[in-house]
């Protein structure tokens, strides 16, 4: 029996087969990370509060001609107007230019503390995780000693004589007293890390012992460092709104959130927009910092849960089967 003249011809057997398309390349982790933080509704709003918090602070001054030195005595505790959108205080300063200016100097303050407390948390925890020994013990003494200390109490009387430095001393300060718990946390993840094999190759390679802390180390423990900086900042903000509050932060005539709410505490209820405005900045500026840290640790922590929890497929006999059985 004769195929039809228009069937396919059956395929040789020497033929080779089809090869398989080359296979998807697998999302890096900086795409993942992006996309499980991108997919938290949380951080993403917080981090849009925060961008347009920093865009109130450093463009908010340049749409009106009022500058935060500036006093007009013919409107002295003047409400919320046009002339002045968040009103006047008692000398006649604009609060709008006094709360931006106060503003900056949060912002600035709080990411400089984080940034400094938390680089020097990283290298003093990686060092004495990674040397051991005398290094360690050393260390960690002036961790504990430094714990001890009441760096609240030290920086309100140390404060009041570094007046001529100027904010950045109070910087200092604060960072100096702000790094020794994750300084830590960074010890005993480098404990952990140091046994693993590329430290351990890198070793028997004689890779100087400061190349590994920053080549192998610290990147790997980068997550927890970009989240405890990032939630450092917000803490960073509330320590100089506390100092500042009692008169040992930013000083006159400069102004801070702190300096803002402690003058205006008396008068608000009477004149609110003498405290509301710098308080609620101040508080949606933490909140929304909090919301970040929230979803970095989501995002970088490859143990956590992504989004809703899948539902369980039902693997026994289904209700109809088990009626009509």
């Amino acid at each position: 029996m004769t195929a039809p003249p228009d069937a396919p011809a059956p395929p040789r057997e020497d033929t080779p087969p089809p090869r398989p398309g080359p296979a998807p390349a697998p999302a890096g982790r900086a795409r993942l990370v992006l996309g499980r933080l991108l997919a938290a509704r949380g951080a993403v709003a917080g981090a849009v509060i925060v961008l347009l918090l920093f865009l109130l602070a450093f463009v908010g001054p340049h749409l009106t001609h009022w500058r935060y030195t500036d006093e007009d005595f013919g409107a002295l505790l003047d409400p919320p107007s046009m002339r002045h959108w968040w009103g006047t205080n008692r000398v006649g300063q604009d609060v709008y230019a006094q709360t931006l200016r106060g503003l900056q100097k949060s912002l600035v303050i709080g990411l400089l503390v984080a940034l400094f407390s938390t680089v020097l948390a990283s290298l003093v925890g990686a060092c004495a995780g990674f040397f051991g020994g005398w290094t360690d013990r050393v260390l960690m003494f002036l961790v504990d000693l430094m714990l001890v200390f009441p760096g609240f109490l030290i920086i309100s009387i140390v404060s009041p004589r570094l007046k001529d430095a100027g904010w950045i001393a109070f910087v200092g300060l604060l960072a100096v007293f702000g790094w020794m718990i994750t300084a830590r946390v960074v010890r005993s993840m480098t404990i952990s890390l140091k046994e693993r094999e590329f430290v351990r190759a890198a070793q028997f390679m004689g890779v100087r012992p400061f190349r590994i802390i920053l080549r192998h180390i610290l990147p790997n423990v980068a997550s927890f460092l970009i989240i405890d900086a990032t939630v450092a900042v917000g803490g960073a903000v509330m320590s100089e709104t506390a100092l500042s509050y009692f008169g040992f932060g930013v000083r006159p005539p400069d102004v801070s959130l702190g300096t803002l709410i402690a003058a205006g505490t008396d008068a608000a209820p009477v004149y609110p927009w003498l405290f509301y405005f710098a308080a609620g900045l101040l508080v949606l500026f933490v909140l929304a910092v909090n919301l970040i840290g929230d979803g970095l640790r989501d995002a970088l922590d490859p143990t956590s849960g992504s989004g809703r929890r899948p539902r369980r497929r039902r693997t026994g006999p289904s209700p109809t089967s088990r009626s009509r059985g």
